[in-house]
């Protein structure tokens, strides 16, 4: 007589990724609509300087452009780190109450970290060149996090990946701000070398530490 033996299947919860992405998708459509020649200059961004020198000015961060889209860059960049903490076994990528914890910490550290350097811009005197190069990083980062939303929905249903995938990813969000630094050196070297102990301070402070810090909570704790 053959014994059966009858195993639960656990079926994980998927469908908030699902309805995450169409969210996602709908913002990027509305954005579209109502800032058409803005997006299709954003889109050229990594191409072309264009987009930086029409919208330099530091009123068009707090835009409606920026703000639909800063939504999507926490979405994307939320559900990459969760399927990366996945990946290596700290979290489970289907636990939406990780992934809420994610994005509100990931949106907390980017809104802190910039009124931090808003103070300390003015501070010091170095509000222009703060408020421009916040420009600048949102708008690399938030390009960077529309191709990333596809990649990070592709990883989540897909079990089966190589760990030279991620490093591959990883690498290239790392060039791109690498790329960011480089930009605004560029375009501000003078307002730069005119406050270079303040620029100096600025970048150990606000963008090494940060993320230094970060690296040890999670490789410690």
């Amino acid at each position: 007589m053959i014994e059966l033996i009858m195993n639960p299947r656990i079926v994980e919860p998927k469908d908030w990724v699902t309805l995450l992405f169409v969210f996602s998708l709908v913002l990027i459509a509305v954005t579209r609509t109502a800032f058409e020649t803005r997006f299709n200059e954003f889109l050229r961004i990594l191409i072309s300087d264009k987009y930086i020198k029409v919208y330099k000015d530091s009123s068009h961060l707090m835009s409606g452009f920026t703000v639909l889209l800063f939504i999507v860059q926490i979405i994307a960049v939320s559900l990459f780190i969760q399927i990366v903490l996945d990946h290596y076994g700290y979290v489970s990528k289907y636990d939406w109450i990780s992934f809420l914890r994610t994005a509100t910490f990931f949106s907390v550290f980017v809104l802190s970290k910039y009124l931090i350097e808003k103070i300390i811009g003015t501070t010091f005197n170095f509000e222009e060149f703060v408020e421009q190069y916040n420009l600048l990083k949102v708008s690399y980062r938030t390009f960077l996090s529309i191709v990333l939303l596809p990649v990070s929905v592709f990883l989540f249903y897909n079990k089966y990946y190589a760990d030279s995938l991620i490093y591959f990813i990883i690498a290239i969000i790392l060039i791109i701000n690498i790329l960011t630094y480089l930009v605004s050196l560029k375009n501000y070297q003078n307002l730069i070398i005119g406050n270079m102990f303040y620029f100096i301070l600025y970048l150990c402070a606000l963008e090494i530490a940060p993320y230094y810090f970060i690296y040890y909570l999670i490789t410690k704790l």
